[in-house]
């Protein structure tokens, strides 16, 4: 396994922000445009729900890219990110329906990434000045 990628748990972490990324991705996906989604649009909480989300996400993302680039070979990062996205539908489609759309799905993709960004934080320290 070192030939292939001698950094196994940081592989494992990235994989694990990756995968996560790459749900809540498409759990964002169904709120947008917001214009066909008057129940989150009508609502203050639902609004806030979306614009979390997708700052977390974002944050998200772009710190586990920095970790993945710092820590892994560019192959890994490609493999790992690809298989990620790749899996994810799958993911997302074993969720129960209420989970995946409206604002108890919001809020468990929030829950999750924002778990997910203090352990980034914890393992790779990205988001230092």
């Amino acid at each position: 396994m070192s030939m292939i990628e001698p950094n196994v748990s940081a592989l494992a972490w990235f994989a694990l922000f990756a995968g996560v990324a790459s749900t809540g991705f498409y759990v964002l996906t169904g709120v947008f445009p917001l214009e066909t989604r008057p129940d989150l649009r009508g609502r203050p909480l639902g609004l806030a729900l979306v614009v979390a989300n997708v700052v977390l996400l974002l944050a998200l993302i772009g710190g586990s890219l920095a970790y993945g680039a710092a820590e892994l070979r560019w192959t890994s990062l490609v493999i790992v990110s690809g298989l990620a996205v790749l899996f994810a539908p799958g993911l997302f489609n074993i969720w129960p329906q209420g989970w995946r759309d409206g604002v108890a799905g919001l809020v468990i993709v929030l829950t999750g990434i924002s778990i997910s960004v203090g352990l980034l934080q914890h393992v790779g320290a990205v988001f230092s000045l």
